[in-house]
């Protein structure tokens, strides 16, 4: 009897005592609540109430990023407003006069990212899209001699090569009345230049849809809801990455891309062997990693693999997506279509029967101004994310705290008609040489600016260049008859970067 009245009263007290700490850890949560809504209100920022558990991301997996930011430029048009991240505060910025000081001026206060993965996830973690300081400033050193002029013109002749076969694999599934999936067939193009350049794999998914990457390249384009929840952790709340394990690439392909790289150092002759000539880039990343010895210091093969990786990532996706935009934009636009068609057929008018080259393609300013157009309207990235390592004064009314994560709003900006007047409609004649110094400084952010600005910004460049010149010379493009306008278009709702959310087709019509 007195054991089991000992019994009952331990019971009793273990419950009453596992009440008392979840009043206390119910209290705790509840003060730390009130305090995080109340923190841009207590510093007279403008902000909308936040969800308790999403705070500003109730719009994850349901619509783009990018449609949020380009609402919120809409809801407060002032120089900033106030977010969160879940719990964690943050400053999106719709000014390009403080985008400037951020990304800029104040860089050196500026210089992480808030974008991450764990330490669980090394390609993810190690990348020179995500590192932070202090490993970000060597590695964007070193890396900084992967994009030169002389590498640039090295790479050419397989943008060269691929651009043709393009204009092959059109004509041949117009040959065989094959509607054309713009996005698909861009996406095997710059598979294949970025599979050779970065790689030193040569492959022909452009005929046949299949190759070493491709099948990589297919699933990086695919968002499935455990994709998505791992992108929503690596870009808006990092710290919850080690805790569910998410990787920033899926783990099938991080086991791939290992061995690729591992299996083309070896045909490039080792990691001792002396670098002396520039293939690819894993030629420029063995050369880095023998600089970096010489100096007494370490690189890891995970570390090397990352940015291998990341190059594929950025080097295919990015240029498909913009290619898939201009093509489509300019089947609705015949004038602007028609008077890039003429500046190309002049200048190869003038070449005779050379091929285009890169100085060539870079000298043609309608070209340049519809790519220009085409990446204002359709931003890869929707927002530009810095975290302040110590406190900054925004203005004479705020002075953001170390950490404070910042977003610069590019989609916002981007768009405003202050800017760039009649946003929704696709202008190039805005970025011609005659009209650029009408857009105002730091409006046009496609590819960052300042130091963590996009390293392949030339890269990339070069490739749609090649592709779109010699896909506009051979083909007049048309819409497909009750095709959606450009501006009706969804995009991609699980993943973060700003991607068709439909199949886009057009009409290929041969020129000659």
């Amino acid at each position: 009897m007195l054991l089991r009245s000992f019994t009952h009263s331990n019971v009793v007290m273990i419950l009453n005592s596992f009440v008392f700490l979840l009043c206390c850890l119910l209290v705790w949560v509840w003060m730390k609540w009130l305090r995080v809504k109340s923190y841009w209100a207590d510093r007279n920022v403008l902000y909308s109430p936040p969800h308790p558990v999403f705070g500003s991301l109730t719009f994850l997996q349901k619509e783009n990023p990018a449609i949020w930011l380009k609402n919120l430029y809409k809801q407060f048009p002032v120089s900033y407003c106030g977010v969160w991240l879940f719990w964690r505060p943050c400053l999106v910025i719709n000014s390009p006069d403080i985008a400037r000081r951020i990304l800029v001026k104040d860089s050196d206060n500026f210089r992480n990212r808030h974008i991450s993965s764990g330490s669980s996830d090394p390609l993810g973690s190690l990348n020179i899209f995500t590192v932070n300081d202090p490993l970000w400033t060597s590695a964007r050193k070193r890396l900084t001699t992967v994009f030169t002029a002389a590498k640039l013109r090295a790479f050419q002749s397989v943008a060269l090569h691929k651009s043709k076969l393009l204009v092959e694999r059109i004509a041949m599934d117009n040959k065989n009345g094959v509607r054309t999936d713009i996005r698909n067939i861009f996406t095997d193009f710059t598979t294949d230049v970025v599979g050779e350049t970065v790689f030193g794999v040569s492959s022909n998914s452009i005929m046949n849809e299949e190759g070493p990457l491709r099948h990589i390249t297919k699933e990086l384009m695919t968002y499935s809801t455990y994709r998505g929840l791992s992108a929503c952790c690596v870009f808006f709340i990092p710290e919850l990455i080690n805790v569910f394990r998410f990787k920033f690439f899926p783990k099938d392909l991080q086991d791939y891309l290992r061995s690729l790289f591992r299996l083309t150092v070896e045909q490039h002759g080792g990691y001792e062997k002396e670098v002396t000539s520039n293939r690819d880039l894993i030629d420029a990343i063995l050369k880095m990693r023998q600089d970096a010895v010489k100096e007494g210091q370490e690189m890891s093969e995970d570390f090397l693999v990352a940015q291998a990786s990341i190059f594929l990532q950025g080097g295919f996706d990015t240029s498909a997506v913009a290619l898939t935009y201009i093509i489509y934009e300019l089947a609705f636009a015949p004038e602007a279509q028609e008077r890039l068609y003429e500046e190309i057929a002049k200048t190869k008018e003038r070449i005779g029967d050379k091929d285009f080259d890169a100085t060539t393609l870079s000298e043609m300013p309608y070209l340049n101004a519809v790519i220009k157009e085409a990446v204002r309207k359709y931003p890869a990235m929707a927002w530009l994310d810095r975290v302040a390592s110590k406190s900054y004064e925004i203005d004479e009314n705020l002075t953001i705290e170390p950490g404070t994560v910042v977003y610069i709003n590019t989609m916002g900006i981007q768009n405003d008609p202050q800017y760039f007047p009649e946003p929704e409609e696709f202008k190039p004649e805005r970025f011609l040489p005659e009209n650029e110094d009408q857009i105002t400084p730091y409006t046009f952010l496609a590819f960052g600016d300042g130091p963590r600005h996009c390293i392949g910004e030339r890269f990339a460049y070069q490739t749609i260049r090649y592709a779109l010149a010699h896909v506009i010379y051979n083909f007049k493009v048309k819409k497909i008859e009750n095709s959606k306008r450009p501006s009706e278009c969804s995009f991609e709702k699980k993943g973060m970067f700003l991607t068709p959310g439909e199949t886009l087709f057009v009409i290929f019509v041969p020129r000659m």
